[in-house]
């Protein structure tokens, strides 16, 4: 045996106890959801393999998660609400326990920074059953399932660092019964039925965060073709969807001419794939996981409706791409999301920005809507209605009539493409808007983002809506369809 190899049995036999800092913390530092992902590790990839019976909602699965620790590791964390048959550390076996959704791991024998270490969760579960305090998250259908939901989702069919600040790739196979789908992000690799069952392989390449990770099974009609830019296109419809059916797919087959349109203010689409799901029914909203969003019948209820497919797929560079470094900064989702639709409704003779704008602007300053925080509106207004999806666009276009269109477009290319598959903070969008337009901001975004109440038009703004021919009662014809889209979406609270 040579020095080296001695050297290193001696790392691996190093004792448990030697060293600070050897058990990584339950939460990742997030004040919004401190429960929410863990310390000392970063994931690079989840192989997710299941198999799941629709008839009595039954789910086998396994997860390999792959990761290199931050820190030297004698305990560590992962975010699930099921408890496991079996979990292996770099193939040796571990202890565990579960409370809530913290899974505490002590491997075998610790693990080092920087090493590559592997975990291997095997899990039996009934997931409309797992209830974590008073929470559940899968949505059991008549056909099948969905595990659909923000900010919390995963821990109901997979272990995970549950943050947005742990991206990954993933693999999700799915075995089902012959004739059912099962439908997740990314490409489909592959396809192939055994003795009764099909099995769906869906690979994501690029990062992802976890609650961006779905899954859904059922009856559906799969609809493949190409996309933008000739990327792969897979659309899906629950068979189940009746007269809502032909607007949903006027709407969701219209997917890469929205992205086309969208790239001309946020730059090259930043996915392998396209895509949109209609589930029949389980799911009272709109989601925008990444890929392929899943959106409620209820939207197609009343006819098309291309407005939320425009919002959802907004969020591939804002949400997806470009992910929150902490909840509180969820304006660089929703507010950017939602004016994206204002863009629409503009380039379509729906009625402009400005109109749209000056429309919410008179509601009354007595409203309480006015006094949510855009930039920190608080866990329980995380996904408000007025709050974040009006007032969160009105800011956005501030930003834009004091910099000029141009530069506005400038500015947010350059934000997606330096944050490409990263996280930001609202204080980052600031410093960049600053930089770019060559402008003081911070007075306009204090106003509008952090502080309370109806912000104050400047005088010039105030004397141009007043201004002979401006019509002040005007009702973009766009506001009907996407103030209803909203309902449907806060509905069920995201």
């Amino acid at each position: 045996m040579g020095a080296a190899a001695a050297a290193a049995i001696a790392l691996l036999a190093w004792p448990a106890s030697a060293g600070p800092d050897t058990t990584g913390a339950p939460g990742i530092g997030d004040e919004y959801y401190p429960g929410d992902g863990n310390g000392g590790y970063d994931v690079s990839h989840y192989d997710i393999r299941l198999r799941y019976q629709p008839a009595d909602d039954k789910l086998w699965g396994t997860t390999v998660i792959t990761a290199k620790p931050t820190q030297r590791l004698t305990q560590f964390n992962l975010d699930f609400a099921i408890d496991p048959k079996s979990v292996l550390v770099n193939n040796l076996p571990a202890k565990f326990s579960r409370t809530g959704t913290e899974l505490k791991v002590t491997p075998a024998q610790q693990v080092h920074q920087g090493l590559l270490t592997t975990i291997v969760v095997e899990y039996e579960a009934t997931p409309s059953t797992v209830v974590v305090n008073g929470v559940n998250n899968w949505k059991r259908t008549p056909d099948g399932a969905l595990a659909v939901d923000e900010p919390h989702v995963s821990a109901w069919w997979y272990p995970s660092n549950d943050h947005p600040t742990d991206k990954a790739t993933f693999d999700v196979s799915v075995s089902v019964p012959d004739g059912t789908t099962a439908l997740s992000n990314g490409r489909l690799a592959g396809k192939s039925s055994r003795a009764g069952w099909t099995r769906w392989n869906w690979r994501s390449t690029k990062p992802q965060a976890t609650y961006l990770t779905f899954l859904a099974v059922g009856k559906y009609e799969v609809v493949t073709g190409t996309g933008h830019k000739g990327q792969p296109l897979v659309n899906a419809y629950g068979t189940g969807l009746g007269d809502a059916e032909a607007a949903a797919k006027a709407s969701i087959e219209r997917t890469p001419e929205v992205i086309a349109f969208l790239e001309d203010y946020f730059g090259d689409y930043p996915f392998e794939a396209q895509g949109g799901v209609v589930p029949s029914s389980g799911i009272g909203f709109a989601l925008e996981n990444q890929t392929r969003p899943v959106y409620s019948p209820a939207f197609f209820a009343a006819g098309s409706h291309v407005s939320v497919v425009v919002h959802e797929l907004a969020h591939q560079w804002a949400g997806d791409s470009v992910s929150v470094a902490k909840w509180r900064n969820i304006w660089l989702n929703e507010g950017f999301a939602s004016y994206a639709e204002w863009l629409w409704s503009e380039a379509k003779g729906e009625g402009t920005a400005q109109e749209i704008f000056d429309h919410y602007y008179k509601r009354p300053a007595e409203d309480p809507a006015w006094q949510v925080v855009t930039g920190d509106p608080t866990p329980a207004k995380l996904f408000d209605g007025f709050g974040v999806y009006t007032r969160g666009p009105m800011a956005l276009h501030q930003l834009r009539n004091a910099v000029g269109l141009d530069t506005f477009k400038k500015i947010l290319k350059t934000w997606n493409t330096d944050k490409k598959y990263g996280n930001a903070s609202i204080e980052e969008f600031i410093a960049l808007s600053e930089k770019i337009s060559g402008k003081p901001l911070y007075d306009l975004f204090q106003k509008w983002l952090f502080t309370k109440g109806k912000p104050q038009l400047s005088a010039d703004q105030a004397a141009q809506a007043k201004a002979p021919g401006v019509k002040a009662d005007i009702v973009p014809k766009s506001v009907p369809k996407m103030e209803a889209g909203h309902r449907i979406m806060h509905s069920m609270n995201k």
